[in-house]
């Protein structure tokens, strides 16, 4: 990531949905979007803990403001066969999901929480990072990693984190109701075709999960 260029850890494989349009935008730009905090489709996002106390609510919630002007977070998940995150993230199973290699140091991994927790006292910077990666248990389906990246260039006010040794793409897998062609993708991918492991997804016939379409006679 952009925010750690000099990390040399060991590296994990985590994926990233998108639907076609951005899919393909994303390869072409060999970059991603990095979202806005306070965008997320969370309403709990930064609120795990209990705030009935109206001062304390106040207080964490200036807290996420201050953080989005710093900060924004790429979200990513362990998983790709989740046909669950395919219907969500993937237009219905009509997008793309980009595998990358990325050092472990620049990822946090998301905990999740069947209650909301109270707190006594001012929030340390401790706290404050647990607040950015704990969600609600009903979200575990994700197996969510997260990276979160200083803001500095924008355009149009959007950021963006290119790929790089941090963020490495190795893998490119097409939904099972997609209409792109392998060729689609390769002309997306221009010089990085190469060195990234391109195949069509499927339902799989014995279990509820997303799959390996073998059979490349299917997909040209």
């Amino acid at each position: 990531m952009d925010s750690y260029p000099n990390v040399r850890s060991e590296r994990m494989r985590i994926y990233h949905f998108l639907n076609e349009e951005f899919g393909l935008k994303d390869l072409r730009e060999k970059r991603l979007m990095i979202s806005n905090i306070m965008e997320l489709n969370d309403p709990f996002e930064f609120f795990f803990l209990e705030t009935s106390d109206r001062n304390f609510r106040e207080s964490i919630k200036a807290g996420k403001k201050s953080a989005a002007k710093q900060f924004g977070v790429i979200c990513f998940s362990a998983n790709w066969k989740n046909p669950v995150q395919w219907s969500h993230y993937a237009n219905r199973h009509k997008g793309i999901c980009l595998g990358f290699d990325v050092p472990i140091d620049c990822l946090e991994k998301v905990t999740y929480v069947n209650e909301r927790v109270h707190h006594n006292g001012e929030l340390n910077i401790s706290d404050v990072m647990e607040l950015m990666k704990t969600k609600y248990i009903d979200w575990k389906y994700e197996e969510e990693y997260r990276a979160f990246i200083e803001l500095k260039e924008d355009e149009n006010g959007i950021y963006y984190s290119d790929f790089s040794d941090n963020l490495k793409l190795k893998r490119v897998v097409v939904g099972a109701e997609s209409k792109l062609t392998r060729k689609d993708v390769d002309a997306a991918l221009g010089d990085l075709s190469p060195d990234v492991e391109v195949f069509k997804a499927r339902p799989a016939f014995k279990k509820f999960e997303i799959t390996k379409n073998k059979n490349e006679k299917l997909w040209t």
